[in-house]
Parts: structure tokens; sequence; C-alpha cells
């Protein structure tokens, strides 16, 4: 068994060819998504977030509104940008967004990737200390966000509050137990996936990682969550840890499915996302499915990881998007054992 959720980027514009005309219709075809997932059988619905562009970027209101209408499918992102958060109120949002799931949060955070403009969290009223980078940064403030999700008190109560106080030092409010298991960290090397194994983070890795080795893309990240997990037994976590990878993959079966995606690029790509730093982006999958299965088979990250993302179209909307993943479920998933 393998669990299989979806990621959406939550593009929105006034394209003629666009469902999602507008943040509006982005949002709420996002929880329609959600819901009609979970009816298909969907074990998770996940979203990136993005600052500065017409994508999805507070996390937070979505993920509840979908915990609320939903019941059973996890709901997560892949991933929050920790250069641009308040971790103390974001440990109230997210416990906030916990409880009306009732547990099923599933919070990928990470200290970021390049965004759509120069020094965006500078914006937000975020710096570096002294001496740190943007990236020190994140990787601080993701700390500092685990830290407070233990619920342990530690601000000095006022002697004279507005409300009666409990004994001890206060900690921060809603408190959701059991959400800081479920903090993923996003990993594009092979050394921030052993630092978060050693901080008992859970692994997402998405269809790009900084090329470490000039290798295939998926023989990359298959070494990485490899030193993950050896990472992890060393550290003596008590639990088991996941692992979460994302693919782009269409199951033709449909011709309008042939239109859409029989072209898709089917080999890997190397760049630079940021200066001095190569990085290696996974290819897309797309074929009749007898021959998709075969593909993926051969795919050593996805054997490693627990946790399955498919990246979806969401400006093609809802109805199109479920068909995708319907037919990924179908016609892929059996014949992989995954279901």
């Amino acid at each position: 068994m393998k669990k299989i959720g979806f990621l959406s980027f939550g593009h929105w514009s006034a394209h003629p060819s666009y469902k999602t005309q507008t943040a509006g219709d982005t949002l709420l075809q996002s929880i329609d998504l959600a819901v009609a997932a979970e009816e298909i059988g969907l074990d998770g619905a996940y979203f990136r977030v993005h600052h500065f562009a017409a994508q999805l970027a507070s996390p937070f209101p979505l993920l509840s509104a979908i915990g609320a209408k939903t019941s059973k499918i996890e709901i997560g992102t892949g991933v929050i940008d920790m250069r641009y958060e308040n971790p103390l109120y974001m440990v109230e949002d997210a416990g906030a967004a916990d409880l009306i799931s009732r547990g099923r949060l599933q919070l990928g955070i990470s200290r970021g990737s390049p965004e759509q403009v120069i020094e965006g969290w500078r914006h937000f009223g975020y710096a570096p200390l002294p001496g740190e980078s943007d990236g020190d940064m994140g990787r601080r403030k993701g700390l500092e966000f685990l830290a407070q999700l233990d619920g342990v008190g530690f601000a000095e109560p006022n002697p004279y509050p507005m409300f009666p106080n409990p004994p001890g030092l206060l900690r921060l409010e809603p408190h959701s137990e059991g959400l800081r298991e479920r903090i993923w960290w996003g990993a594009a090397s092979n050394a921030t996936a052993v630092w978060a194994a050693e901080h008992a983070m859970n692994l997402q890795s998405s269809t790009l990682k900084f090329d470490e080795s000039g290798k295939p893309f998926h023989i990359q990240q298959a070494e990485q969550i490899r030193l993950y997990k050896e990472a992890w037994k060393k550290a003596g976590h008590p639990r088991e840890p996941r692992v979460s990878v994302s693919r782009s993959i269409f199951a033709l079966v449909t011709d309008l499915d042939r239109a859409y995606f029989g072209q898709a690029k089917g080999a890997d790509s190397f760049g630079y996302i940021e200066p001095n730093k190569r990085a290696v982006f996974g290819k897309s999958y797309a074929a009749e499915p007898d021959q998709l299965i075969k593909e993926l088979a051969q795919d050593e990250a996805i054997q490693e990881a627990d946790t399955l993302l498919l990246t979806i179209p969401n400006t093609l909307g809802v109805d199109y998007n479920v068909h995708v993943l319907s037919s990924i479920l179908k016609h892929v998933a059996p014949g992989l054992g995954w279901r």
C-alpha cells in the first residue's frame, strides 16, 4: 500500500482556457477538489505556498475550510516558506486548522525556494540575524515553530490578567496534541534531508533537488531518502518516519488526455535555480496505463517513499482533475501494488 495524494500550486489567470480565472475560483475549486478526492478514495490534498504570485499563498484558511468539509483525507502543504512566517502565530493557525480537521493536518515547511520578488520576506518584516543567510533564517524559524508545537509553557503570566490563568508558564493556544509528529521538511539537498531526520521531521522531496552527482533524478532522490532514513535510525526517534515524493503523472486513457499530455517531456532536465546551485528536475510521466506501470516501476525514489503526491493541472478545473486522479487510482495504482 502507498498513500496517494494530490499537490496543487493553485494557479489562476484570466487566460481564456483556464477554469481558474480568479483567486476566488482557485480557492473554492480547491475545496471542491479535496472533497471529490476524498470521495474517490485519495489519501491526501496538499497545496504549495508562493508569495507575490497568482497562486495559493495563505494556506490556513483553505486547510481549515477543507477540514470542515471532509472527514478522512489528509490535508497539508508542500511547502510553506518559513522565511515569511511568524513561528508563534503559525503555531496558533496550525493548531486551529488541525483541530478543525480532527487531527488530519500534514504540514510541509521548508527554508524556501527562489521567489517572485527580491528578498520578499523583508516586505513581511523579517530579516536574517547577523551572520545568517536567508536559508539559515528559514531553518531557525522552522525550529522555533517545532519547539512551540510541543505545548510546553514558556510565557510569564500577567499578575493582573483579563481572565484567570492556570498555574505556571503559559503556552500558545489552541494546542493540538500530536501535530508535532505531522510536520514535514521539504529538502532539496542530501544534507538538509539528514538535518530534517535529526530534528524528527518527516521528509518531503519534490520533483526538483540540487544536483549532487549528475545521476538521473530518481536515483539521486532515492539516495537522499536512504540517507534520511539512516539518519533517522541513528537519531533513535521512537516512531517511524514518513517520506513523500512528488511526480507529474498522467494516464492517457482519453483523447483529451492525449491532447493535453501526449507530448509531455519524458526526460530529466538540469539547470540553475540559484546562482551556483545546479539542480535536476524530474521528468513527467505520461503514457498509456500499461506503459506507465512499467516506467513507474523503475522509479527508485517512488519505491522508497510511502506517500506519492501527484502534481495536478489545477487550471483545467475540478472535473478534469478528478478524472486525472481517478485514472491513476483505477488504471495504474493496482498494477504497482499501491492499492
